[in-house]
């Protein structure tokens, strides 16, 4: 406002002083041309009275002291001239100021050169013989004039430029003053202009107004905040453009971001494919929803548009953890076909050795080996039936069942025992060392952890090979550990070992009656009893499975 009042003040002022400017030029050019032609009349008159007196005499050694004189008899023939040659010059009986001279007996005009930017006064006067005499003088034109008063006017518009500045920041200054110290505050507490007193009253109003929206929006943004910032779910508020409003502390968290990033485009938090389709999708005002990975686990983003009055004013982003519904998903889909390719082939080969048999298709002295075949495959089935049930029962949590103090070591001494037949038809070696060890657990799942990976290191091992079953107490945990000698994991299938139906070989797997979910039974039995699972093998050598339990608290 200061600005615009100083720059009309100073506009006013110079347009004042230049406008003055022009009019003194013009009346004092108005003047001096009035006092210029009076004297050339003067000057004529006395001219033609010398002229009348002395004949040609008057204009020997005469100084006409700027002026031109020219005397021309009555036909216009040019009798003398100051400045020119009679003989060059042309008749001057059709000049505008000869002609008036002759008919009235005094005549004057005034013609302009535009190559010269001048203008010449001409003045006759008719003589008693007559003939006439003619004076000329040169007049300056107003921008000659102008031209030659350039320095004095030059150095008035400067003193008068400055003092126009310096009234109009002096002026501004005053008049803006008592607006710059209006307490908007408090507006109704102030001292100004009686006209500020509407407009104060109504700033009072609106403050009033304004400070009761903002409490109750502070409320609402708190109360948003104490909820999305607790959420486990990430959570971005952004407009329509795909600026950052808001982001919890989740969604913080999951782009490597800080709440510093409101205010940015989300393009520049991740510049993900998924993410640049969900904005493309919230221009249209459509609900979207994609799949992304983000530090190695799997997450849905779901865009929901927030309308008003039929407008998009912008969209909630919400991020949810699926890893685990995804993997959930993916075991049942793997777990659902490996079972069905399981029991599949038993059924298949019951199926078709019991058609044969029917069919009377077998010979008599081989129908012994089509029911042995028969009673091992169906044996098989239930077996996988059995661990298909075990394992469902400890993926439930097994609550119902008991727990108590068991000895590990009395229970590894048992089962040996049990496994012993099973190793010598494999002409396997089981040696068992260890002491007393009690752990705290199911004693039916600790059987089963144990049972399983003394039968593996006897159906994988190899001809006059040992397993060796070691229980050991130490300070706060109880370790079991099973070794074998048998043909080792290769390293790339290490880490797949214990997921339900893998198998490294499975061509002697199912040779030797392994329904694949071994291994498995033995990591959710360990999990229930917080137990930690160790893995060391050696292709060709032979594998070493270790069990830690933590001990029970006294």
């Amino acid at each position: 406002m200061t600005k615009r009042i100083f720059r009309s003040i100073c506009f006013v002022a110079i347009a004042v002083f230049l406008a003055s400017v022009a009019l003194f030029l013009c009346v004092l050019y108005d003047y001096f041309g009035n006092v210029q032609r009076n004297q050339l009349k003067t000057q004529t008159e006395l001219a033609a009275q010398g002229v009348e007196n002395a004949g040609e005499d008057y204009f020997e050694g005469l100084d006409t002291n700027g002026y031109r004189i020219t005397w021309m008899d009555a036909d216009g023939e040019v009798l003398f001239d100051s400045d020119a040659s009679t003989a060059e010059m042309e008749n001057h009986l059709e000049r505008e100021e000869i002609k008036e001279a002759v008919e009235d007996g005094y005549g004057e005009s005034s013609r302009y050169s535009a190559t010269l930017m001048e203008r010449t006064l001409y003045s006759a006067m008719r003589l008693e013989d007559g003939t006439v005499v003619r004076l000329s003088i040169a007049q300056n034109t107003m921008l000659t004039l102008l031209l030659g008063m350039s320095q004095p006017i030059a150095i008035i518009i400067v003193i008068a430029i400055a003092l126009s500045f310096f009234l109009a920041y002096r002026l501004s200054k005053h008049i803006t003053e008592p607006l710059n110290r209006l307490n908007l505050d408090d507006p109704l507490n102030n001292e100004g202009y009686d006209e500020l007193s509407p407009l104060l009253r109504r700033i009072d109003a609106q403050q009033r107004q304004i400070k009761a929206q903002a409490g109750e929006l502070r409320k609402k943004q708190e109360e948003f905040e104490a909820v999305t910032e607790n959420m486990a779910e990430g959570i971005v508020l952004l407009n329509t453009k795909g600026m950052i409003l808001s982001i919890n502390r989740a969604a913080a968290s999951l782009f490597d971001t800080t709440h510093a990033c409101v205010g940015r485009h989300m393009l520049s938090v991740n510049r993900s494919m998924e993410v640049s389709s969900l904005l493309s999708e919230l221009e249209k005002g459509v609900p979207s929803e994609k799949t992304i990975e983000l530090k190695g686990r799997k997450y849905q983003l779901d865009v929901s548009p927030v309308s008003e009055d039929g407008n998009v004013t912008g969209a909630a982003l919400l991020i949810l953890d699926v890893t685990e519904k995804e993997q959930a998903e993916q075991m049942r889909r793997e777990f659902t076909a490996n079972v069905s390719h399981e029991l599949k082939t038993p059924l298949q080969i019951i199926a078709g050795s019991a058609e044969l048999l029917s069919n009377g298709i077998v010979k008599e002295e081989d129908r012994m080996g089509f029911y042995t075949r028969i009673q091992g495959e169906a044996q098989r089935m239930i077996r996988l039936v059995e661990d298909i049930l075990r394992l469902s029962h400890l993926d439930e949590g097994a609550d119902e069942m008991k727990r108590e103090d068991v000895d590990l070591f009395a229970l590894a001494d048992e089962t040996v025992k049990s496994l012993q037949a099973e190793a010598e038809n494999a002409h396997v070696t089981m040696n068992l060392d260890g002491e007393r060890a009690v752990v705290h657990g199911i004693p039916q799942l600790l059987q089963s952890i144990v049972f399983n990976l003394c039968d593996n290191a006897i159906k994988y091992n190899r001809s006059n090979g040992t397993v060796g079953v070691t229980v050991k107490p130490e300070i706060d945990c109880v370790v079991l550990s099973v070794a074998d000698t048998g043909i080792g994991i290769p390293p790339e299938h290490q880490d797949r070992i214990f997921e339900r139906f893998y198998r490294v070989d499975k061509s002697r797997s199912k040779e030797l009656g392994g329904t694949g979910l071994g291994l498995s039974i033995v990591k959710h039995a360990a999990r229930l009893h917080n137990a930690k699972i160790k893995l060391s093998s050696t292709e060709g050598k032979g594998t070493t499975i270790t069990v830690t339990f933590p001990k029970p608290q006294k």
